[in-house]
């Protein structure tokens, strides 16, 4: 690990190593918007990508091409609420902030796999032995990624159905497959395995989501590229 390495001991410096890191990828840095967004369709912003919603569905041009944000979110109803979890599990918050960078029809799955693990390595600290790596069962192409670019063995690369890793945006609109990074936090905390055998993520869990809308959905379910 470089020495070199920004020590990272609090939320702000996280926000600032993450923003910093995606503005030196040509992102633009763009502030959170409002927890009650524009979109009457949602009641709060629940994601990060909430207020980009009008550039990925088509009503609006998108005034860049990449964008990095630091969100504020709260999920209390509706599709994404975790009020049912808060106390019950150690990671579920009402609020919480989420961070996430967004190529707009610029980049995709082979600039932006590489980058998550850049970023969580050689910036965050993470030991890289210990991360595991879902994709969507039908992703051949990122999984290839994570092997043969980013060099995770595939003894800890595993594939997931649609429930876990695939998102869609609702019944109809951009959707694609997902490929999660999930950290080993130890025996301590269940037996081993992987993600696909530790569903509640007791023990591998989950911090990095990374959404390849490479679909859209029609309401009859259909998906063109």
């Amino acid at each position: 690990m470089s020495g070199s390495r920004p020590a990272i001991s609090s939320a702000n410096d996280l926000r600032k190593a993450f923003e910093g890191f995606f503005a030196s990828k040509a992102h633009t840095v763009v502030p959170s918007a409002s927890l009650i967004p524009h979109d009457p369709t949602v009641l709060f912003t629940v994601a990060g990508m909430v207020p980009f919603k009008p550039y990925f569905v088509g009503d609006e041009a998108a005034p860049f091409k990449r964008a990095v944000t630091v969100q504020k979110c709260t999920r209390a109803g509706g599709k994404h609420n975790d009020l049912d979890e808060v106390g019950r599990t150690k990671r579920h918050l009402v609020f919480f902030e989420m961070m996430g960078n967004f190529s707009f029809g610029d980049y995709f799955k082979s600039d932006a796999i590489p980058w998550a693990w850049e970023l969580v390595t050689e910036v965050f600290g993470f030991d890289g032995d210990r991360l595991w790596i879902t994709v969507h069962e039908s992703d051949d192409e990122a999984e290839q990624i994570w092997h043969e670019v980013v060099g995770v063995p595939m003894s800890r690369i595993q594939r997931l159905g649609d429930e876990d890793n695939f998102w869609q945006m609702g019944d109809a609109g951009p959707c694609g497959p997902c490929s999660e990074i999930h950290i080993d936090r130890g025996p301590a905390f269940g037996p081993e395995g992987g993600p696909l055998h530790d569903p509640h993520g007791d023990r591998y869990m989950e911090f990095w989501n990374l959404v390849f809308m490479q679909y859209n959905q029609s309401k009859d379910g259909s998906r063109t590229p």
